[in-house]
């Protein structure tokens, strides 16, 4: 099958190869992939940035992947050759990625793809949806009518944060750059532009002064630092992206939960993949009922084009950038 391998994090350059599929083991799927959805922490891999996650090399990389299964393995259950699937299912350490024409992968972490989206629609949802999902629903165990404050609303973990929580029954605010606001709001979220308010005025205008009862926060550093004063006493702070120190007094005396997500640990780990499987059910039927759509950007990247891909996300792309690896996925 044709591959993109890399060979070195010193240049983090792909290389075009002709390597040997692997038979699925027991468990195992092997998928035809259609296309590769790139996120941010790929790049990260790809460039030597991630050391919990990078492989040994040489290696395929890629974490998200739809295509259709090939082959079932022995004790696999509810697939069939020929399903069109999704999941986020490799690219790191021990884990061959979706950058190449076919993948196998453990299907406790694949589900059966929304039958509304197509196979570059599918394949940008899963590290971010399961990332919001762990975190609004596992952690914060988000209830109609709560304020919910996602910060950076437009972003891939963001748009789907906001979704998310409003398909719980929220009342959803998100932050995001005065140029995106239009999308937050199709989104359905109250768009707020942290250019023009500090967080105390925010926070006084749509909690009256007494915070929000969940905050999302994927953009780390400074904003999670104001987020730890804008959540409401006995509130949860949820993050994707708390990489740094940061003092907790302030959210300490308001009584408030922190929990921080990291949705790799399942394939480094082994643990709690099924969960992972079963949430991507759960969130097939949440977008074919159209409570959740992924933005996805319009370019069109090939395995020819992998190495541009990735510099649209390091570059900031329109939310999420996806390969084709089949033709017009």
């Amino acid at each position: 099958m044709r591959a993109l391998v890399l060979d070195t994090y010193q240049n983090g350059r792909f290389r075009d190869a002709d390597i040997e599929t692997r038979r699925p083991g027991d468990g195992e799927l092997q998928i035809r992939v259609h296309a590769s959805g790139v996120n941010p922490v790929d790049h990260l891999i790809r460039t030597g940035q991630a050391p919990f996650a990078m492989p040994a090399l040489p290696a395929v990389l890629g974490t998200d992947v739809a295509g259709v299964v090939t082959e079932v393995g022995a004790g696999v259950k509810g697939f069939a050759v020929g399903d069109e699937v999704y999941g986020l299912a490799g690219g790191v350490r021990g884990m061959p990625g979706s950058l190449a024409e076919f993948m196998t992968v453990d299907a406790a972490l694949i589900a059966k793809k929304p039958a509304k989206l197509t196979m570059r629609e599918a394949a940008a949802l899963p590290l971010v949806v399961l990332t919001a999902w762990e975190g609004l629903v596992d952690r914060a165990s988000v209830q109609p009518g709560q304020k919910v404050l996602v910060q950076g609303g437009s972003g891939g973990v963001g748009h789907v944060v906001v979704q998310l929580a409003k398909a719980f029954g929220a009342d959803v605010y998100a932050t995001s750059q005065p140029q995106k606001q239009d999308l937050v709001r199709g989104l359905g979220a109250t768009p707020i532009d942290y250019t023009r308010m500090t967080v105390e005025q925010y926070v006084q205008k749509y909690t009256d002064g007494k915070g929000f009862e969940i905050i999302y926060d994927t953009v780390g550093g400074n904003t999670l630092e104001a987020s730890l004063g804008a959540v409401r006493h006995y509130g949860h702070i949820v993050s994707c992206a708390a990489f740094e120190s940061h003092n907790l007094l302030t959210s300490s005396l308001r009584c408030a939960v922190i929990s921080a997500i990291y949705v790799l640990y399942p394939m480094l780990s082994g643990e709690r993949r099924a969960h992972h499987g079963a949430i991507l059910r759960e969130v097939a039927q949440l977008v074919d009922a159209g409570k959740i759509r992924p933005v996805v950007d319009p370019r069109r990247f090939t395995l020819d084009t992998a190495m541009e891909a990735h510099e649209a996300v390091r570059g900031g792309a329109n939310v999420k950038v996806v390969i084709d690896v089949v033709k017009n996925a």
